[in-house]
């Protein structure tokens, strides 16, 4: 039995988690405040929110991300995950991500595996959570191991494995495009995004030559299922987030990318990244007032197959296979 923590914030955490779920290829047990996937291959705990209005010393001395004196939704996750390992006693929890739920497997004596994330992480939580992790993954390519992430020691950057960028779609290298207008889409994260309505419109006023179209966010559809909309653009406009990367490069798309403002300047880096890495990718620091025909045409003319390095289809299993690792070399000690 393996258990699998996923955060509750956005959806690219979830999307990560079932696609490597899908590959373990052993019972998994989710667990989170979110709704179970239909394709999620197992059980599925659901958790109770830990948010609490106003927090109290959410962050004792800085060593821990989020514990709020008081909280009643703290107290019924932290004791539902425990009831859980105590019930089922996993060979080991993956926790995709939170300081407080890696302490609280590892308490148990279970091994944990964690993500890192891109942006600066050099505040003792992480550190600590780092620490008492078995092993760390990185969801990005080898190539670009040295400078997402930063702030972290030496000893810790030294452990984190890069497997590349998980998506839930296999890659696509074929080109269903044909000599029609050109397609722009725009693809907002389901926590909303810079692009309103307004300079949606405003964008394709000026670009008559493309053909718009917006999905995510507040201001636009939201789709479960995106993959025929990225395999039908010519450029992708999206944010800087792990699984909107994964999913422009599954499709092998090229793409605009304008990161968001997210704790630990996150998008930021990864932004920076892609700016100076060999990817298909023009990045803004902002949504533009204008200029957007140069724009896309200057996207357009990139090679999308370079993000095969990004994404070969074979990260989701590289993951998994170090799940099971990180179980069979604690059974064996």
């Amino acid at each position: 039995m393996i258990g699998y923590y996923i955060h509750h914030h956005g959806r690219g955490h979830l999307s990560r988690a079932t696609a490597i779920a899908r590959e373990l290829g052993e019972k998994v047990t989710g667990l989170s405040s979110l709704p179970r996937p239909d394709d999620w291959p197992g059980d599925w705990v659901h958790l109770p929110l830990d948010d609490a209005t106003p927090p109290r010393d959410p962050e004792p001395s800085g060593r821990l991300h989020w514990v709020p004196l008081g909280s009643v939704g703290l107290r019924q996750r932290m004791s539902a995950i425990s009831g859980w390992l105590g019930a089922h006693r996993p060979r080991v929890v993956v926790v995709d991500v939170s300081v407080e739920v890696c302490l609280l497997v590892r308490l148990h004596g279970v091994p944990v595996v964690t993500f890192a994330l891109p942006g600066h992480r050099a505040d003792p939580a992480h550190e600590l959570g780092f620490d008492v992790a078995t092993t760390i993954l990185g969801a990005w390519p080898r190539e670009a191991a040295a400078d997402i992430v930063t702030g972290l020691s030496a000893r810790v950057m030294k452990r984190i494995i890069p497997v590349g960028g998980i998506s839930r779609f296999a890659p696509s290298d074929d080109d269903a495009r044909t000599d029609r207008i050109p397609r722009v889409l725009v693809l907002s994260g389901a926590g909303g995004g810079d692009f309103s309505a307004l300079s949606i419109q405003e964008a394709s006023r000026s670009t008559p030559d493309w053909e718009w179209a917006h999905l995510g966010g507040s201001s636009s559809t939201w789709v479960a299922d995106p993959w025929q909309h990225l395999l039908a653009a010519d450029v992708i406009v999206t944010h800087a987030g792990q699984n909107a990367v994964a999913e422009v490069a599954a499709a092998r798309r090229p793409a605009v990318i304008i990161p968001q403002d997210r704790p630990h300047a996150e998008q930021r880096t990864t932004a920076r990244v892609l700016d100076q890495g060999p990817w298909p990718a023009v990045v803004l620091d902002a949504v533009p007032d204008s200029g957007w025909s140069d724009i896309l045409e200057r996207t357009r003319r990139l090679d999308g197959s370079a993000w095969r390095a990004w994404n070969d289809g074979e990260s989701a299993a590289r993951a998994a296979h170090h799940i099971r690792r990180t179980a069979e070399i604690a059974e064996n000690d």
